[in-house]
């Protein structure tokens, strides 16, 4: 499997001033690496409030590392290179995915070959892109990121539980930091994978359901876990699509056409404290705040 490894550079990080003396300079031997996700980017307004919010989140929490999910990011459904652009532009390092990436058919193979945007891992051997990577902070610290979806309610694919075991073992001759988003349906399943992970990964912050959830905390051998991180987009809405479609389809049981929702817009992420010595998880704060 293709590996990848590439650098936030400076010229990367330029719209958050992360290179730029906007605020008191990180000192990186003593002060956690932090990391911010950002909850599935839904469609344009979820866009727009990225582009809004994402420079004050980074300067108040001393960001290193900003992740994103961004499979529903072009109209709802799928990622389209033009919208990763965009999204790098804004200031993201790296993009996570899930079950929607394969949405926009015809661009999906040139969207995997950015080494910036993963799929889930524990898609079958020939399927486009990788579910890992490396990425380096503006301190040179190495971050390791991976992907991962679930099978409870969802496809058949490989066991994300005999995969991230595969994918950890690579990512730990790197780093000792390793974050995951754990794409999934089922509480029961982003429970089990946590503890299940507990110790040997930094995070597991989990997606899927536009939900956020209020369970965030650190187990016991210093994972931050959270069941799901919700979404960035119209909460005036059932999870990021109209409502009036959405409902008028459990009515009739017939196919309609799903719009994105524009009103109440929020931004949901969290940010994780990690100590760079031993990989382990300090602090967690989950984020819900109007755009």
């Amino acid at each position: 499997m293709r590996r990848t490894e590439w650098y936030a550079s400076a010229q990367s990080l330029d719209s958050l001033d992360l290179a730029k003396n906007t605020r008191p300079q990180k000192n990186w031997k003593t002060m956690p690496i932090k990391i911010l996700f950002v909850g599935d980017i839904i469609g344009k307004p979820g866009r727009q409030a990225l582009s809004r919010e994402l420079h004050r989140l980074v300067d108040r929490h001393a960001v290193d590392i900003v992740i994103a999910n961004g499979e529903n990011a072009a109209g709802g459904f799928g990622l389209t290179v033009e919208v990763a652009k965009e999204l790098f532009n804004q200031g993201v390092n790296l993009l996570t995915s899930g079950n929607h990436i394969w949405d926009k058919k015809e661009q999906v193979t040139q969207v995997l070959a950015d080494a910036r945007i993963v799929r889930p891992a524990n898609y079958p051997a020939g399927a486009p892109g990788v579910g890992s990577a490396i990425l380096t902070t503006p301190g040179g610290v190495k971050v390791g990121v991976l992907n991962l979806e679930g099978r409870v309610y969802m496809k058949s694919i490989e066991c994300p539980f005999l995969v991230a075991d595969r994918e950890i073992e690579w990512l730990k001759k790197e780093t000792s930091i390793i974050f995951v988003d754990f794409h999934a349906e089922a509480t029961s399943e982003k429970s089990a994978l946590g503890w299940y992970l507990d110790g040997r990964v930094s995070a597991i912050v989990e997606t899927h359901t536009h939900v956020q959830t209020a369970d965030e905390r650190i187990l016991p051998q210093g994972t931050a876990f959270l069941t799901d991180a919700g979404m960035t987009g119209g909460f005036d809405s059932v999870i990021g699509m109209g409502k009036e479609e959405t409902i008028h389809r459990f009515l009739t049981q017939l196919p309609s056409k799903f719009e994105v929702a524009k009103k109440d817009i929020r931004l949901n992420a969290v940010v994780i404290g990690v100590d760079e010595a031993s990989g382990k998880a300090v602090s967690i704060e989950r984020i819900n705040m109007a755009c």
